[in-house]
């Protein structure tokens, strides 16, 4: 007997998701990590609010391949002052906190510090809130610690930012320190969180997945794409080129691959990334990819969606089936023998030559 179509995808998803151990040793991870930042009196008096961030708080990770560890970002937003510190100097202030508890396990990135666990990787990011900036926030160790703000409410998505709703710290971008480029930049994580949260409301709940779905052909694809772009710069281009109100996980991977093949086909012609403005503020998240990596990850995306198109018109599942593998590898379902085979639904391009209406009865 055939499966529901919609069992593919949905059986190919949670193959892909973090494991229920996975997501156990993420979840213990961040909050021994908060634990031990609540209770650290060096640096407690200096905080405004910590909140998780990154893919496992956006609902678009996937289980991590080749013994890699899944990932768990966690932003601490403190008073720091930025005039009074570099931003290797404000990473400093961590440091004697992180020899006490993560010795041996952790190390300085460009923007955060990495902590490295058993099954899991932390990563540490601190800010800045010019809206509670206070000089010497960290040069006493007697200050009053009674504007902490590190109830649950600070680790919830932030879904709207009604005026007056919330402090003022969460609707203005933060000042994140950027060792590597030796300045701080600004940052609006609340927004990527507000922003993905929406969007997926706008894809009937498929966004994320469509995420997950094209992450996955990525690591899958590894050995024939460049380096870059991956982790955030491509959930971001996804997000740009999925369309609204699509009805399916399938659909969505299909016209976000055909919409990134023709959106970025001048840029990668001239062999330059294109500029991506982070969500909430102008800071290009495309700023280190190379024009000649994003050529080829371009010819590879539109490899992709000619398959994926194939794929997704092909008339049964069994001949559906191995096209899907051939983007997803192994942990897509092969179809079952036999079984009869759905009509193919007609299709209408658009006129502007899109891909067009997605009817029903489709490998969706």
């Amino acid at each position: 007997m055939t499966l529901p179509l919609h069992r593919f995808f949905a059986d190919f998803l949670k193959e892909i998701r973090p494991t229920s151990a996975q997501r156990a040793d993420m979840i213990d991870g961040h909050l021994k990590l908060q634990d031990l930042l609540k209770s650290d009196t060096q640096l407690k008096t200096g905080f405004v609010g910590m909140f998780l961030q990154g893919s496992y708080k956006r609902r678009t990770a996937v289980r991590p391949k080749d013994g890699k560890r899944a990932d768990v970002d966690l932003i601490v937003v403190t008073r720091m002052k930025e005039s009074e510190f570099t931003p290797s100097q404000a990473m400093d202030c961590f440091k004697p906190f992180l020899e006490r508890h993560y010795k041996h396990k952790y190390r300085p990135q460009g923007r955060s510090f990495g902590i490295e666990m058993y099954s899991v990787e932390m990563d540490l990011v601190i800010t800045a809130a010019p809206a509670e900036a206070e000089a010497g926030v960290y040069s006493s160790l007697t200050e009053s610690a009674d504007v902490l703000r590190l109830d649950e409410e600070e680790t919830q998505p932030l879904v709207k930012m009604a005026e007056g709703s919330v402090p003022q710290w969460k609707t203005e971008p933060l000042r994140i320190p950027d060792r590597e480029a030796g300045r701080w930049q600004d940052t609006h994580p609340l927004v990527q969180l507000s922003w993905t949260i929406q969007k997926n409301a706008r894809c009937s709940k498929h966004f994320v997945n469509v995420v997950k779905a094209l992450k996955w052909w990525r690591l899958v694809h590894v050995s024939e794409l460049p380096e870059r772009p991956k982790s955030y710069p491509l959930e971001h281009l996804i997000g740009d080129c999925c369309p609204d109100g699509i009805s399916s996980v399938a659909e969505g991977v299909v016209r976000t691959l055909e919409q990134f093949s023709r959106r970025y086909a001048s840029d990668a012609a001239r062999k330059q990334a294109p500029h991506a403005p982070d969500r909430g503020v102008d800071q290009d998240v495309m700023a280190r990819i190379g024009g000649d990596d994003f050529a080829k990850f371009h010819a590879q995306v539109e490899a992709a969606a000619k398959t994926a198109r194939k794929a997704f018109e092909a008339p049964d599942a069994q001949t559906a089936a191995p096209l899907w593998r051939e983007l997803f590898g192994d942990k897509f379902p092969r179809a079952p023998d036999g079984g009869p085979s759905p009509k193919k639904a007609s299709f209408t391009p658009h006129d502007d030559g899109g891909p067009g209406v997605v009817g029903p009865g489709r490998f969706a």
